[in-house]
């Protein structure tokens, strides 16, 4: 329930700060289609911030789920695609970064 008042009280399309991880995984849970392309992309904006810029496995476990939580939605949700392809490229980005280092 505090989730939802959390989302519900945030006057954007896609609730974002310290505590927007927790509530879309606890609302994906419950309502993947609704909230799992925001759980994607909240997870891809997780990996690229300042708090685990030295944290590589932390970064690529981030894009990791994003991807998985991309994937399982269902192919009619008209976010699919753009999330899924987010992710994925997210994710390139990130293990070409590993091979360079």
């Amino acid at each position: 329930m505090r989730a939802r008042v959390r989302l519900l009280s945030a006057e954007r399309r896609v609730f974002r700060g310290p505590d927007a991880l927790g509530v879309y995984r606890l609302l994906t849970q419950v309502e993947p289609e609704v909230h799992g392309s925001k759980l994607a992309y909240v997870l891809v904006e997780a990996a690229r911030s300042y708090q685990v810029r030295d944290l590589p496995e932390r970064r690529l476990a981030l894009l990791e789920e994003a991807v998985a939580v991309a994937s399982a939605l269902g192919e009619a949700n008209p976010y699919r695609e753009r999330m899924l392809t987010r992710a994925l490229d997210a994710r390139r980005q990130e293990l070409d970064r590993h091979r360079d280092a």
